[in-house]
């Protein structure tokens, strides 16, 4: 749909809160969102400038636009979360964790079981979970096992068949594992507190076990029963053991659930830790895809909403690390600043990075497990999809970095055949730059390493990429003249947050489809390129071997220096400062030494 055809039937939409759903040219629905005001949130697809080429693609899509007025932002919130379920739409956002997990389930029938399945059935039984660790579904079963007798034969214990004594007790009853309801040895009340003892247990709660085990034993010790008093004892010893294994923050907490996210470009990884009295009883990370352009809340509120219906959550409170717009009003939202509260935040946080670090390292040793086969036609797809000379057997990419204004440095990947080629990453500390400058350093660093292989006579790239744009691509070529190497390789500049390819002196870009294995390699390129200035910098910023720029003026010492970022956060905020300000913070002869370093040329 293009603008001029909104602009005709814009003053159709509703003022209401509500649901949009977009429908493409044969009738699909391919986007479904909520809004508080329909007609500003639709209107913004097709009035602000896109800086998102999937979102740029969905309104090229869009060839009808559907409503549903609603009463409450809650109730927009439901409706939306309930139609991207149903008809999962192409453009929303995509949770990418598809697999079954394990429940505990109580069968419904006299003298119910309990045991492990990945199958919930809509057979009136009572399903427990689902647990993100079957290893720790077995051992609770295991524990339950070992402290509470339950019968674990198929037999149909009804009343009237134990009244004519059907059945006869088996080895598990003479091992100790079952107290005989098949015999009428254990009633159905004894055996109905077993099983309310057992919801205790999965959920965490063993306070009032462990206090009715202890009266238990005292009651036995009074009667000078002691060897089932030492039975129970040994019952208590084994639950005490089974709960020091939890993860128990605080009993006082109570319930609650702890969300933390990690936002890097279109992906996101969110993870969950469900409290129950006090003690952590899940963790789970998943990996979200946002399909456009999605903030970093709507894709944290979308996970909130399918982690805790898929975990069955009925926790009150959800702990976050910033404020959100969560439609049920019955749900505190908690922002912790400190105590418990806050380091349950902290530890989510940290299994939030864990994840995404363990998935990016099995990603690269699925990519390096590609057969020679496989990478050959990836790079034969780039080299299609770019119109280049020859295949891209060598691909080289180089990315700036710097700390708040601060302390530049660049980095350079490369890849061979499709894998990292890690003997062959370079960094560089700018040595001819002065202050912050990006497309200066740029050219340094394109300057430098292709010198360099010209002296010693090393194979050049089929491909190089620029991260940064037009600028830093221009600033890369000027580099490659100097060099007298145009033609010798494809140098190409790719934007950051659109993934766009620009070619030198090319007013228009090149985009390569979202899901194809080109963009996708390119996107791997980009990310290792990151990754390596990222680590590259944050190390050298750890070691103190930065020098900082401040220091370089006349007269101002390092104490000064510090005061002035810890005070202003970066250089580039600094050279913003009239002399005034300066003053008012360091007083005026340094104050002038300062203003005069930047401002006099």
């Amino acid at each position: 749909m293009t603008s001029e055809a909104y602009q005709q039937m814009a003053h159709t939409i509703p003022t209401n809160p509500g649901i949009y759903k977009y429908f493409d040219a044969v009738g699909t629905l391919i986007y479904v969102g909520k809004a508080k005001h329909l007609r500003k949130r639709v209107s913004s697809y097709f009035n602000k400038t896109v800086s998102s080429f999937k979102t740029y693609e969905l309104v090229q899509r869009i060839e009808r636009i559907e409503f549903t007025i609603v009463d409450t932002e809650q109730d927009a919130f439901l409706l939306e979360n309930s139609l991207i379920k149903q008809f999962q739409p192409k453009y929303n956002i995509m949770l990418k964790d598809d697999k079954t997990y394990p429940f505990i389930v109580i069968k419904k029938e006299p003298f119910p079981r309990v045991f492990l399945t990945r199958r919930k059935l809509k057979d009136g039984s009572e399903y427990i979970g689902p647990f993100t660790n079957v290893w720790r579904v077995r051992e609770i079963l295991d524990f339950i096992k070992e402290t509470i007798p339950l019968r674990t034969c198929k037999l149909n214990l009804t009343k009237n068949n134990i009244q004519q004594g059907k059945f006869k007790v088996c080895l598990e009853y003479h091992l100790g594992n079952c107290k005989g309801p098949c015999e009428g040895l254990q009633s159905a009340e004894s055996y109905a507190a077993s099983i309310q003892q057992i919801r205790q247990i999965v959920k965490g709660n063993l306070t009032p076990l462990l206090q009715q085990l202890k009266v238990e034993m005292q009651d036995f010790a009074a009667l000078m029963e002691f060897e089932k008093a030492e039975l129970i004892r040994q019952k208590i010893l084994g639950l005490e053991d089974y709960q020091s294994k939890s993860v128990i923050v605080s009993a006082h907490l109570g319930s609650l659930d702890v969300f933390s996210i990690l936002k890097e470009g279109e992906t996101a990884y969110v993870n969950y830790l469900m409290v129950e009295n006090g003690t952590i009883i899940h963790t789970h990370t998943v990996e979200l895809v946002a399909q456009i352009e999605e903030s970093e809340e709507d894709v944290l509120v979308f996970a909130i909403v399918n982690l805790r219906e898929k975990f069955h959550s009925l926790s009150k409170e959800i702990i976050v690390g910033s404020a959100i717009d969560f439609a049920d009003e019955s749900i505190n939202i908690t922002i912790p600043k400190a105590g418990e509260k806050r380091k349950l935040l902290e530890l989510s946080q940290k299994n939030v990075n864990y994840f995404k670090e363990e998935l990016r390292k099995k990603r690269i040793l699925q990519l390096e497990g590609r057969s020679d086969l496989d990478q050959q036609q990836v790079l034969c797809q780039l080299q299609e999809d770019l119109f280049l000379p020859e295949l891209p057997l060598h691909i080289e990419c180089f990315d700036n970095s710097n700390f708040q204004g601060s302390y530049p440095v660049s980095a350079e990947v490369c890849f061979k055949n499709g894998v990292p080629s890690k003997k062959d990453y370079r960094h560089f500390n700018v040595k001819t730059v002065v202050g912050i400058n990006d497309f200066a350093s740029m050219k340094e660093a394109v300057y430098r390493r292709y010198s360099r292989l010209q002296r010693e006579g090393q194979p050049l790239p089929q491909l190089v990429i620029i991260d940064g744009g037009k600028g830093q691509l221009s600033s890369g070529m000027e580099a490659i003249r100097e060099l007298n190497l145009q033609g010798k390789m494809v140098v190409v500049g790719l934007a950051k947050n659109i993934e766009e390819i620009f070619f030198p002196g090319d007013s228009e870009s090149i985009k390569l489809s979202y899901d194809s294995e080109s963009l996708k390699l390119v996107r791997r390129i980009r990310d290792e390129v990151h990754r390596f200035g990222i680590t590259f910098h944050r190390n050298k910023r750890s070691k103190g071997t930065f020098k900082n720029e401040l220091e370089e003026i006349p007269g101002i010492g390092k104490t000064t220096a510090e005061q002035l970022l810890k005070r202003f956060r970066s250089v580039a905020q600094i050279k913003l400062l009239t002399e005034r300000e300066l003053t008012a913070e360091i007083g005026g002869s340094r104050a002038a030494m300062v203003w005069r370093y930047f401002h006099d040329s």
